[in-house]
C-alpha cells in the first residue's frame, strides 16, 4: 500500500514586486513557518512542502511546469499572503495539472488592536488577496476545495488532510493498470462501461488477460511459497477442523494458497494495482478465490466482482485516501434486507470477497460449496463487520459522463449467528432512514457493487470527485427524495450542457 508520507503538497504563496524587499523577507518568512507547521501536524498525512514566494507571471508559471513534473508532488496549496494580482496566475492555472487547494488564512490569527497601522496592513492582505485569486479561479472554472480558517486550528489541518488524501488517490489512478481475468458477467448492464473513456477521464487502464494466462502463474507456484501461505493461514485464523492438517479438506486449503501465490505473482510481475474476475469464466482454476482475492485486497489491491473493473478501481482509490485511519475499504454488495418496521437494516456481504480489514474479531477460515461456477467447493474467510459510521459508494457510467454515488450509512453488531451462511457479512442502516437511503439510491442509478468504508468521509469522496471532474450524488441524514430527484435532473441538464 501507498505510504503517504512519500507525497509532497506545496504551499505556494502569492505576492508582487510593490511592496518592497523588506515586506517580501517577511511574507516568506511567515510561508515557511506556515509550510513546517502543517508538515508536522499528527493530523496531516502527507508531507507539506514550502516553495519560494512567486511573485509575477514567469515565476508561477514555472512553479505549476514543475508541480507537473514531480512525481512526488500530488498537489498545490495556494494562499496570497498580500495582494497578487490574479492575471499573473492565469497562465499557470491553465497548464497546472495536479489538485489545487485554496487555503484561505492569515499568518496571524489576532487583529494587534493597539499595534495596528499601514505597514501591518499592507503586509497581511489574505482577506481580499484571497478574494481576488478566488475570481480568477472562479472565472477559469478551475475545481478547487476551499479551506478557510487559521493555519494552526485543528479544522484547517484536518480538510487539509482531507483533501490531501483524496489528491494521493487521485495520483495513485494515473497510469494504474487493473486486470480483467475474463469478460464481465454476462447480461448485467451496470458493470459495463467506456474503458477507453475512463482512460481519458481517470488515468489508469483496463485490460483483459485470458484465465489461461493466471492458471499459468498458478500452476507454477513454488511448493516451498505455498506451503508458507499454507502456515500464514494457520497462524491467523481460526482454521475449520477440516481444513486442519488431518482433515478431510486439507488438500482444498493447498489448492486456495496456490491460487493465491500464482495471483500475487501475476499481479506484482504485471504491477497492476487491481482486478476484477468472474465466476462464469474460471476455466483451468480448481475453485473460484475467495481467499486470495480477500487477502489481496486488505494488502491494498482493488478488487470487485463479475468483471466490474470500475468499482475495483474505486476500492484502491478509497484504500488508499483511507491508509493509515482505523478501519477498513472494502468491495460490497447490498444482499438482502431486513424490513422489520423497528429495526430495518441491509445485510452487505458477497459470495466469497469481502476484505477482512471490515473484520470486527478474527475471521474463520472455512471451505463450503458455493452452488455456482461449477468448480470445487472454495476456500473463503467468515466473519462480521464492525459498528459503527460508514458509508457505501459506487462509480457508474451514465453514457454521458461518470458519476459517483455515496450513501451515508450506520453499520450496527451482527448479533444473530447465522449458522447457514458462510460468508463475511455486515449490517447498515442507510441514511437518512431506509426507504429515503435506499429509493434515493436506486433514482441514482447506484449499482450493486460498493466500496464499503469504514474510514472516510462524504468530504473525502467530494475533493475526489472534484478532482477527476465527475458528477457526485451523495445521500446523507439531510437527504430529501424530493430535493435528491430534482437534484439529479439539474444535474443531468448541466452535465449534457457541459460534456
Amino acid at each position: 500500500m501507498t505510504n503517504l508520507k512519500t507525497k509532497e503538497v506545496w504551499l505556494l504563496t502569492g505576492s508582487q514586486h510593490l511592496y518592497g524587499e523588506e515586506t517580501l523577507l517577511q511574507v516568506a518568512k511567515h510561508a515557511q513557518i506556515i509550510a513546517e507547521k502543517l508538515d508536522r501536524s499528527e493530523a496531516i498525512s502527507v508531507r507539506v512542502l514550502f516553495q519560494p514566494t512567486v511573485k509575477t507571471t514567469e515565476e508561477i508559471y514555472r512553479m505549476c511546469q514543475q508541480a507537473n513534473q514531480s512525481p512526488a508532488c500530488i498537489g498545490i496549496i495556494a494562499w496570497m499572503h498580500t495582494f497578487s494580482p490574479a492575471k499573473m496566475w492565469i497562465n499557470g492555472l491553465k497548464i497546472l495539472q495536479k489538485p489545487l487547494l485554496h487555503l484561505h488564512t492569515q499568518f496571524n490569527r489576532d487583529i494587534p488592536w493597539k499595534g495596528i497601522d499601514m505597514d501591518f496592513m499592507n503586509l497581511n492582505q489574505s482577506a481580499h488577496g484571497d478574494r481576488e485569486f478566488g475570481f480568477i479561479t472562479s472565472r477559469m472554472k478551475l475545481e478547487r476545495k476551499v479551506v478557510v480558517g487559521h493555519w494552526e486550528s485543528p479544522g484547517v489541518h484536518s480538510q487539509v488532510d482531507t483533501w490531501a488524501r483524496a489528491a494521493a488517490a487521485w495520483s495513485d489512478w494515473q497510469g494504474a493498470k487493473f486486470a480483467r481475468f475474463g469478460d464481465n458477467m454476462r447480461q448485467v448492464a451496470v458493470t459495463e462501461g467506456d474503458k477507453v473513456e475512463a482512460e481519458l477521464r481517470f488515468g489508469f487502464s483496463v485490460n483483459t488477460f485470458a484465465v489461461g494466462d493466471l492458471v499459468a502463474y498458478i500452476q507454477a507456484a513454488p511448493a516451498d511459497e505455498v506451503q508458507a501461505l499454507v502456515e500464514d493461514y494457520e497462524a491467523n485464523y481460526t482454521l475449520a477442523a477440516n481444513l486442519k492438517a488431518n482433515g478431510d479438506r486439507r488438500s482444498s486449503l493447498i489448492d486456495a494458497a496456490q491460487i493465491e501465490v500464482g495471483m500475487r505473482r501475476f499481479l506484482q510481475e504485471g504491477g497492476f494495482k487491481g482486478f476484477t474476475n468472474t465466476f462464469e469464466d474460471l476455466h483451468g482454476m480448481k475453485q473460484l478465490p475467495g481467499i486470495a482475492t480477500q487477502r489481496l485486497m486488505a494488502e491494498g489491491y482493488g478488487y470487485a466482482g463479475e468483471g466490474d473493473w470500475k468499482t475495483a478501481a474505486l476500492v484502491r482509490a478509497m484504500k488508499v485516501m483511507g491508509t493509515g485511519l482505523p478501519g477498513g475499504n472494502a468491495f460490497m454488495e447490498d444482499y438482502t434486507y431486513h424490513f422489520d418496521p423497528e429495526n430495518q437494516l441491509v445485510l452487505g456481504a458477497h459470495m466469497l470477497e469481502v476484505d477482512p480489514v471490515l473484520a470486527a474479531d478474527r475471521p474463520r477460515c472455512e471451505v463450503h460449496p458455493l452452488g455456482i461456477g461449477g468448480k470445487e467447493d472454495p476456500v473463503r474467510l467468515v466473519f462480521n463487520g464492525k459498528a459503527g459510521k460508514a458509508l457505501n459508494a459506487s462509480l457508474i457510467d451514465m453514457g454521458n459522463r461518470f458519476r459517483l454515488v455515496v450513501n451515508e450509512v450506520e453499520a450496527v453488531e451482527v448479533t444473530e449467528t447465522l449458522p447457514n451462511l458462510p460468508v463475511a457479512r455486515v449490517l447498515w442502516k442507510p441514511l437518512p432512514d431506509m426507504q429515503t437511503g435506499c429509493a434515493g439510491w436506486i433514482y441514482a442509478g447506484g449499482a450493486h457493487h460498493t466500496c464499503f468504508s469504514q474510514n472516510l468521509s462524504t468530504e473525502h469522496l467530494d475533493d475526489f470527485a472534484k478532482m477527476a471532474g465527475i458528477e457526485n450524488i451523495t445521500i446523507d441524514r439531510n437527504t430529501s427524495l424530493r430535493h435528491l430527484q430534482k437534484e439529479i435532473k439539474w444535474s443531468d441538464a448541466f452535465y449534457r450542457l457541459n460534456p
